[in-house]
């Protein structure tokens, strides 16, 4: 084993960890017996599946599509899950398979070990989603149920086979996904209930309190704090000003399939456009402005710069998206309805 870890997991004061990391490998060099080329390459394509690169589209999707009030629950839900695992990583700081035995690495990534995100995450995504489709489709339920359970073990499987989780990582990560799972189903919804009767102006203080609160905790990452109060206070302005409804009625008739993709399309690429417009004016290596002193990957604002462009993020997924859908006709705009009712004009008015 490399000796250069021992700084990282502290394994001098813990000594059991020695025998759980080669209990590891062990079923790591079991499962890489059916390595090929091919088989890995579709396995880096699974895994890819159990990061933000699926959930980040599919909780935008039930936003902007199916229900508004599910994309904002599930956008809350894996936000704080993703926080929880990044603060429990650095807390722990434990190494990858392939720090001890390289050749295990099939894979590499930049974080710590253990707890696995990707465990963590499938678990407090899927079993969410799992109840929900449950109760949408009670005729399909176990059907459901078994690919939830199917998809969370293969991602963990996909960990293991690339080298870059323990399977006590998997273990870690799925019993800290439970926890939160827990808290999310028990408190939750009479905490739900709680925040929705306070009011628009509780409900903004909360959020930034919250996102405090995650900055001051783990300051060395501002991005899911600055996503989860920009998605919180975008959908408190947007039920306040203009009310969205993703299923609601256009002229009579539900959004069809083609008004799902154009919303997709248009929310992504607005997001897309915010990201890289931000990225180039903020401060930072990416800037073009990065030649300016304080202003390079060195600033003092960079951190700052990261947070305003991952709040306006989530300020657009929440609002600006949603209004933008409402003008072009893809969305019922609440907004004028309420003000031809105001000036007694009605939609089926002549006058």
């Amino acid at each position: 084993m490399n000796e250069a870890i021992i700084e990282m997991s502290a394994p001098d004061r813990l000594p059991f960890l020695y025998g759980m990391y080669r209990w590891g490998i062990d079923v790591i060099r079991v499962i890489q017996r059916i390595e090929s080329p091919w088989l890995t390459a579709l396995i880096k394509g699974i895994t890819a599946l159990g990061t933000e690169a699926l959930y980040l589209p599919l909780i935008l999707f039930i936003f902007w599509w199916v229900d508004e009030k599910r994309g904002l629950r599930f956008g809350i839900l894996i936000l704080i899950s993703a926080w929880i695992n990044s603060v429990a990583k650095d807390l722990l700081k434990q190494p990858r398979p392939y720090n001890f035995e390289p050749s295990l690495g099939l894979a590499v990534e930049s974080s710590y070990g253990a707890p696995s995100g990707h465990a963590q995450m499938s678990l407090s995504f899927w079993i969410p989603m799992a109840v929900w489709l449950g109760e949408v489709w009670a005729k399909k339920k176990r059907l459901i149920w078994a690919g939830a359970i199917f998809f969370i073990l293969l991602i963990g499987f996909t960990r293991l086979y690339l080298g870059v989780h323990f399977p006590t990582d998997l273990f870690a990560g799925w019993i800290l996904g439970g926890a939160v799972l827990v808290l999310w189903f028990i408190p939750g919804p009479r905490l739900e209930k709680l925040i929705t009767s306070a009011g628009p102006r509780i409900q903004s203080i909360l959020a930034a309190i919250a996102a405090l609160i995650m900055n001051g905790l783990y300051p060395k990452d501002r991005t899911l704090p600055a996503l989860l109060l920009g998605f919180c206070l975008g959908y408190v302005l947007m039920k306040q000003r203009f009310p969205f409804s993703a299923r609601g009625e256009i002229k009579g008739k539900r959004p069809g399939l083609s008004a799902a993709v154009l919303r997709c399309v248009i929310g992504l690429a607005g997001m897309a456009v915010i990201y890289l417009a931000l990225r180039l004016i903020l401060p930072g290596e990416g800037s073009i402005f990065r030649d300016i002193p304080s202003w390079g990957a060195a600033s003092s604002f960079y951190e700052l710069g990261r947070f305003i462009r991952y709040g306006l993020l989530g300020l657009w997924a929440s609002a600006g998206a949603p209004r933008i859908f409402q003008r072009m006709g893809l969305a019922p705009d609440t907004a004028v309805q309420a003000e031809n009712t105001d000036s007694g004009i009605s939609p089926g008015s002549d006058s």
